[in-house]
């Protein structure tokens, strides 16, 4: 008898073992797909990774569970990590008000997810004010906060363009902070590429201040390689990773007439291929499997596709396709389902084949072009939820369109009352959508 209830108390505790790690697989599991860690979300795919209930008709009285007046304008993205957004902004210089460059001072804020209120803002004055670009020309249509911060739950990672690089703790206390350089491009339009992590190392492309890629220790700021290249002058978009296999990632950087396959542990070329994408590339490289798809080129905007874990020089054999009708200047596509979706410049949603580059559909969305200033209708990129697209134009308020091969519409979301362009990627947690202007953060849910 004694044996028997040895041997039950032992099965008893064996399963409490098993269901509490189940849970704890379970939990993390359901963090992870709650996490939008960086621009465009999970790997830069602008796709969530776990379910979502977000709604897709909102507007000031509808749907909106919270709204935060920013300090200032920016064209970052929201970050979300567990219970916490991450925003950047900037005031002081043009932003409306007289200041000099000088007065120049970027914030990071970290918010409650689900009361929209500031937990902490950290304000940095601008370390180089005789370095920055001017307030003219195409800076104004984009400002000073233009990169999307990135987190790994543990540290939050800012690019600040010529302000360098900065590391704060979960309570916003600075870590660590680097400079990048204070170069400026030719054209003097500023920079907007975002960090991006893999393992211990924050990986920052810094075209426009330096010419380079660089790689700091997340924990230290320790500078640990720094690769570079006059073709990354007046490139924008931010770099993505691919998985070749379980002992091999590769850093995809997009730049005038070449793409880099770079390896993450010491910034050395695994593979080039050069592209007719000339001029600058402002949008980001988008990965499904073992293709990338990469837009952009001035004048001549076009797109191309690679076949990606080659080796060395692979211009003629990565190559899938590359053509003027497949394209965005701005925009990155999102890929869903086998297809290829995308905002073309002038305000027109498209579908393509990614394999065959070859457009299914083309649809002008009406109204999108009417927009204050003098850049695209659309800056953010679009993103896929719910087989849903969501594309957000600067002043026309949010496209909803089916993810399927045959258009269709499903409504457009306007917020009325707020002044700001909308040029932020929404960012998506569970079943909240947040999505910024140069005014408000907003909370979107049911």
């Amino acid at each position: 008898m004694e044996r028997n209830n040895v041997r039950h108390l032992w099965f008893i505790a064996v399963m409490k073992s098993f269901c509490l790690f189940l849970f704890s697989v379970c939990f993390a599991t359901s963090i992870q797909a709650d996490n939008w860690p960086r621009f465009r979300g999970p790997e830069g795919s602008g796709k969530p990774t776990g379910e979502t209930n977000v709604p897709l008709e909102w507007s000031e009285s509808t749907n909106i569970k919270w709204k935060l007046g920013l300090p200032g304008p920016g064209s970052s993205s929201p970050v979300v990590w567990g219970d916490r957004v991450f925003i950047t902004a900037y005031s002081g210089y043009g932003d409306g008000s007289t200041g000099e460059l000088d007065a120049l001072t970027r914030h990071l804020l970290a918010i409650d997810k689900n009361t929209g209120e500031v937990i902490w803002k950290v304000d940095v004055p601008n370390p180089n004010p005789s370095s920055e670009d001017p307030y003219y020309g195409f800076i104004n249509e984009h400002g000073y906060a233009s990169h999307t911060p990135v987190t790994d739950g543990n540290g939050i990672y800012c690019f600040f363009g010529k302000g360098g690089v900065m590391a704060f703790n979960w309570d916003g206390e600075k870590l660590w902070e680097k400079a990048v350089g204070q170069l400026h491009s030719q054209k003097r339009w500023g920079s907007a590429s975002s960090p991006i992590l893999f393992e211990n190392k924050v990986i920052v492309k810094a075209g426009d201040e330096s010419r380079a890629v660089f790689a700091f220790d997340r924990k230290t700021g320790e500078e640990l390689w720094k690769a570079e290249g006059s073709v990354l002058e007046q490139t924008y978009g931010t770099p993505v990773l691919h998985k070749v296999s379980d002992d091999r990632t590769d850093i995809i950087v997009a730049s005038p007439g070449e793409i880099w396959g770079m390896n993450p542990d010491t910034g050395k070329l695994r593979w080039l291929s050069e592209t007719e994408i000339k001029g600058n590339v402002s949008s980001s490289p988008v990965v499904e499997g073992n293709t990338m798809v990469i837009f952009g080129g001035f004048p001549r905007t076009m797109g191309a596709a690679l076949k990606l874990g080659l080796k060395g020089d692979v211009s003629g054999t990565a190559r899938i396709w590359e053509n003027i009708d497949v394209k965005a200047y701005m925009t990155a596509p999102v890929f869903h389902n086998g297809l290829l979706y995308f905002i073309r410049d002038e305000g027109v949603a498209c579908c393509a084949d990614p394999v065959k580059g070859e457009l299914i559909y083309e649809e002008r969305l009406q109204g999108a072009s009417g927009q204050r200033g003098r850049g695209k209708p659309f800056y953010a990129s679009p993103i896929i939820v719910q087989d849903h697209i969501i594309a957000v134009s600067r002043t026309a308020g949010t496209f909803i369109i089916e993810a399927k091969p045959e258009y269709k519409l499903v409504r457009v979301n306007q917020i009325e009352g707020d002044a700001g362009r909308f040029q932020g990627t929404p960012a998506v947690s569970g079943d909240k959508l947040f999505l910024r202007s140069e005014t408000a953060l907003y909370c979107i849910g049911k």
